[in-house]
Parts: C-alpha cells; structure tokens; sequence
C-alpha cells in the first residue's frame, strides 16, 4: 500500500514515491529516454493513479511541452485528488534554446503550462536549475509570490543540481520546496542542505533516484543510446562506470521475488526522513508498477549501506564520475 509523507509546511500529504514524467516526452527534441508511444504513457499514468500515486512531476521543455499534454489528458478527470509539478526557465519557444528567469516569461510559460495541463492551476512550480547567482539574488522566488497570490500556482519552489545551490535557496526564501538530485551515486553532499531544509519546513523531492535508468540494472554501460535520448551525451567512461557498479550493487541488493535493483535504488532515495517524495522515471505501466510497489519491498540493511559504499568508494576514489 502506498505510504504518504507531509509536504512541507503544507497540510497536505502525497504519495511518498511519484511519477517522473520526463520519458513520457519522447525523444523529438534531444530530451529524453528513448522513443515512447502516447498510448503507452497515458496507460502508465493511469497505472500509477491505480496503485495509489498522487505525485506526478514534468517540466515544460519535456517534449516542448508534451509531457504536460498527455498528464492533461490523463489527469484532467482527478485533477482535485492528484498534486502536480511541473517546471520552467528553459525557453524552448525561440529559435534557440536558452535560460530564461525574466518575469514576462514566467507568466508568459505558467498560461502555456496551464492550457497543456487542462488546469487553472499548478500546485509546484519549480524554477528549472537556475544559476546559484540568480538563487542568491532572491528577486525570481519573489517574483513567483505574485502568481501564489492570485491562485495559479500553490507552492513553488528550485531544481537544483548541487548542494550548495540548495543552501543558498534555502538562505533566500525559502522556497516551499527543492527538488534534487539524488540517487546512490549522487548521495554525497546534501546532509546540510537535509539538515536546513527540515528546519525551514521545506519539502524536498528526490529525483533520479535510478540514476537516468543505470539502477535498473539494464545497462553495461557500452550500449549505443540513439539520437534524442540524453544519455547518448554522457562520456563513455562514465556510462561505462555506472554500467560496471550497478552489475555489483546488483548482486548485493536484488532479493529475487522480493525486491529488484531499481526498487532498491528507490527505497535508498527514501531513507532520509527530509526528503518528502521520490520521483521515479517511467514511460511503460510495468516499469510504473516495479517502481511503486518499491515501498513494500524490504527496507536496506545497515550491511547493505555498508556494502554499497564499499562498491563505489574505489570508483569514486578514481574520479570514475560516481
């Protein structure tokens, strides 16, 4: 059964795993995993709403705003009982991609946002990994205040990339949530931002938690990712380690009929008790169903933590980019 964790300061409660959805995208415009069917993904979001997800997160640059249309179409008959993220700040709409935090399109994006989604109004708004200069400057979570007050968005908060992007948001604010990278190669880091975080009563969202698919166990690290998946820009060596320390991690974590790497990689993005949701990417309703019943899956051992830090620590220690 699905568990639920506080958001936040909010009195409100979501589903302690979530739904990314930026696979559901397709891969048209270099932005995602792979090719995907429409079909497909509206049957996986309707799969995660079955088994008790409530949390559903995308940005709007995912597909240039795909992603978006089909969590409209399947979401649009429980809008009240479901809580949405969405994101902004890459500005797919000109000629040329590029970062864009300027007021104007933000409100210009939030009105597109809202018209995909087939909603009035967005429940997180995320500012899409700013620069820490422009957290640091205060004025854009400022600005995002306005659309709070008129109704179109709840809550807003930051994508980051780093921890120390997290601190700075958290020292400008603070948001009503960080969203994060976080997974058992990229876990280094971010107890302060934790720390600070559950003393602002900020929520924090964990996303990657299978680590762009290398958690699932399904690459070696030397596959050819076709054009539009963004894995086919990481460095060789990279895939290459990630390929090599997931067959161990494997080994160790999966309990045959009991619990799988993937779920496993999904029940350490919930071991600390600051972080609220775990976004889990999916773009089929097996790998929905795989990823939401990782809560009923055994927990971690202290002789697993162990052992996952022994697997990666020489790796680590050779700058293999874990």
């Amino acid at each position: 059964m699905m568990k639920k964790r506080k958001f936040g300061k909010a009195d409100i409660d979501v589903s302690e795993t979530g739904m990314g959805c930026r696979a559901i995208g397709g891969d048209a415009h270099g932005d995602s995993y792979g090719p995907t069917d429409d079909e497909t993904s509206i049957a996986a979001i309707k799969k995660a709403l079955e088994m008790g997800c409530t949390f559903f997160d995308t940005a709007d640059v995912f597909g240039h705003g795909h992603s978006e249309e089909l969590l409209g179409r399947a979401l649009k008959d429980v809008r009240e009982k479901v809580f949405v993220a969405t994101s902004v700040g890459r500005d797919f709409y000109g000629p040329r991609p590029k970062r864009n935090f300027t007021p104007l399109y933000i409100g210009f994006a939030l009105n597109q946002s809202l018209e995909r989604l087939q909603t009035d109004y967005i429940d997180l708004y995320l500012l899409h990994n700013p620069t820490i200069r422009m957290i640091q400057r205060g004025d854009i979570l400022a600005h995002m205040d306005a659309h709070k007050e008129i109704g179109q968005i709840r809550y807003y908060g930051v994508s980051m990339l780093t921890p120390d992007e997290g601190i700075a948001a958290l020292e400008s604010g603070p948001p009503d949530a960080l969203q994060i990278p976080y997974n058992i190669f990229q876990s280094k880091g971010w107890e302060d931002v934790f720390s600070l975080a559950k003393e602002k009563g900020c929520a924090v969202i964990a996303r990657e938690p299978l680590a762009n698919g290398f958690l699932t166990g399904k690459y070696k690290g030397d596959e050819q990712f076709p054009e539009g998946d963004i894995r086919s820009a990481f460095r060789e060596d990279d895939r290459k380690a990630r390929g090599a320390a997931a067959r161990e991690l494997r080994r160790v974590l999966e309990i045959p009929g009991e619990r799988t790497l993937a779920q496993a990689a999904i029940r350490f993005a919930l071991r600390p008790n600051a972080v609220t949701v775990v976004i889990a990417g999916a773009k089929t309703p097996a790998q929905v169903e795989e990823n939401m019943s990782a809560g009923d899956c055994p927990q971690l051992t202290d002789k697993e933590m162990k052992s996952i830090e022994a697997i990666l620590k020489p790796q680590r220690n050779a700058g293999d980019g874990l």
